[in-house]
C-alpha cells in the first residue's frame, strides 16, 4: 500500500488487532491489570476476551488501565519519523486519560532527532468503539486520496459530531471508577436501577434512568434516533456501530433490533458493525456495557 502518511492510535480505539493490521494502522496499547502490581499490554499480553472473563469471574475485583508511556509512542513515531513519512496519531479524550500527553512528549523528543518530522497529535475528544470509527474515518480519507494537511483538518471539523449511547449492567464499576459523577446521584442505589449515559465532546452525561435492561436499551435506541432526526444531514452521512463488552451475542441481538428499527423508521441503512469495547473503557463500565457509536464520515455524499 503507498501510503501518503500514516495512521497511530492508542489502543482505547477498541480496533482489532486484525483489522488494525488490514487497515495499516499502528496502535500503541493502554495496559491493564488486576492486582496493581502485573500490567499487560492490551491485546499483546493480554486478550479482550481474557479480561472480560477475569471481570466475570472474580466479582468484586476492579481492574485498572494505564496509559501508553512516552517511550512507547516515541518507539512507534521513529520509524515513520526515518523515512520522512507524515503521522496522524489519534489519542483518547484528555477527559479521561493522559494519553495525548505522553503522546506530545515523545513527539518532542523525536523532533529532536528528527527535526523534519511531521507528527500531529489530535484529541480525538471521544473512545473506545467510537474512537474506532473516528480512526477508520482517517484510513477512509488516506486511502481516497486526501492530502496530509486536509485530512488532519477533515477530523477536526467531525470529532464534534461523535456520540456514544450505552447503559451498563449495573453501576458498580461506575461508581468504583470514579467515572460516575451526575449518573450517580441521578440512580442512587435502587434496586435494578441503571443508567443511560451520553458520551459527547470527551465527557459523560446522564441521558435517563430505568429498570432492567430492556428498558435501558430502548432508551439507548431512542436516543440515537432522536439524534438522527436533529441531525442536517441524512444516516448515509454517519458511520455507526453497536459496542458491547462480555456478551456478542448480546451485542448482534442489539444490532439485529436497531437495523430493524431504523428501518422501520425510515432510514436507509443494511448494515452496522458490532465492535467489542476494549480494557480501556471496560475496566470503568464492567462486563456488560452496550450502546452505539456514531460519529460524521469523513468523506460522504454532500462533499463529494
Amino acid at each position: 500500500m503507498n501510503e501518503a502518511f500514516h495512521i497511530i492510535s492508542d489502543g482505547s480505539c477498541d480496533l482489532s488487532p486484525e483489522l488494525a493490521q488490514e487497515k495499516n494502522i499502528t496502535v500503541v496499547p493502554f495496559y491493564v491489570s488486576f492486582d496493581d502490581e502485573h500490567y499487560f499490554k492490551e491485546n499483546v499480553e493480554i486478550g479482550i476476551r481474557s479480561f472480560y472473563q477475569q471481570m466475570v469471574e472474580k466479582k468484586g475485583v476492579y481492574p485498572k488501565s494505564s496509559m501508553p508511556s512516552i517511550q512507547d509512542y516515541e518507539e512507534a513515531f521513529l520509524p515513520f519519523a526515518k523515512t520522512g513519512m507524515p503521522v496522524i496519531c489519534i489519542c483518547i479524550t484528555t477527559k479521561f486519560s493522559g494519553s495525548m500527553q505522553s503522546a506530545l512528549n515523545a513527539r518532542t523528543l523525536v523532533l529532536e532527532k528528527y527535526p523534519q518530522a511531521e507528527i500531529t497529535v489530535i484529541d480525538a475528544t471521544i473512545n473506545t468503539v467510537l474512537q474506532g470509527l473516528y480512526v477508520l474515518e482517517a484510513v477512509s480519507l488516506r486511502d481516497q486520496g486526501v492530502s496530509y494537511q486536509d485530512t488532519v483538518a477533515r477530523l477536526e471539523e467531525i470529532k464534534s459530531t461523535g456520540r456514544i449511547f450505552f447503559t451498563v449492567g449495573n453501576m458498580e464499576y461506575l461508581k468504583h471508577g470514579g467515572r460516575i459523577g451526575k449518573v450517580s446521584a441521578l440512580a442512587g442505589s435502587v434496586l435494578d436501577i441503571r443508567p443511560v449515559i451520553t458520551l459527547k465532546q470527551g465527557e459523560i452525561f446522564p441521558s435517563g434512568i430505568d429498570r432492567g435492561r430492556k428498558r435501558t436499551l430502548k432508551k439507548v435506541m431512542d436516543l440515537l434516533l432522536e439524534y438522527l432526526r436533529e441531525s442536517p444531514l441524512g444516516i448515509e452521512c454517519y458511520s455507526i456501530t453497536v459496542g458491547y463488552g462480555y456478551d456478542i451475542e448480546e451485542g448482534i441481538e442489539f444490532r439485529d433490533q436497531a437495523l430493524s428499527t431504523l428501518q422501520e423508521s425510515g432510514y436507509d441503512i443494511k448494515e452496522i458493525p458490532v465492535y467489542q469495547i476494549g480494557a480501556t473503557i471496560g475496566v470503568h463500565t464492567g462486563p456488560y456495557p452496550l450502546g452505539f457509536g456514531i460519529i460524521e464520515r469523513g468523506i460522504h455524499p454532500r462533499l463529494k
